[in-house]
């Protein structure tokens, strides 16, 4: 079962990249990213970017008609304690969500903002 839990875990963002167990979803948050509009969207790698960035929404109707979106997922696992960040970047399309850019993090990067 290792090597199966090794190969789940490369492929999963919700599975422990130290010990390869499942993670909860310690939370979730939905963001505006005024910064980005349709037509003027620039990957950005670097989470100082999104601290500066994001603002916290309730909803997704929340987020005006051509404003990009993220949600962010964090988890823990409940064997270890490890934890990760999940940033998806995504336009808000007729219901639908065109995502853009997914970023994880796992080394304390998001910390300061999600605490």
């Amino acid at each position: 079962m290792g090597l199966f839990r090794n190969i789940r875990s490369m492929f999963h963002d919700d599975w422990c990249s130290k010990c390869k167990s499942q993670m909860d979803v310690a939370n979730k948050q939905l963001y505006a990213l005024p910064t980005m509009r349709v037509g003027h969207y620039q990957e950005h790698d670097d989470p100082a970017y999104y601290k500066k960035n994001l603002v916290p929404v309730d909803k997704k109707a929340q987020i005006p008609t051509g404003m990009y979106a993220c949600g962010i997922h964090v988890y823990r696992c409940p064997q270890c304690g490890h934890h990760a960040v999940k940033l998806t970047v995504f336009l808000p399309v007729r219901d639908q969500e065109k995502v853009e850019q997914l970023l994880y993090f796992e080394d304390g990067e998001m910390d300061d903002f999600i605490h």
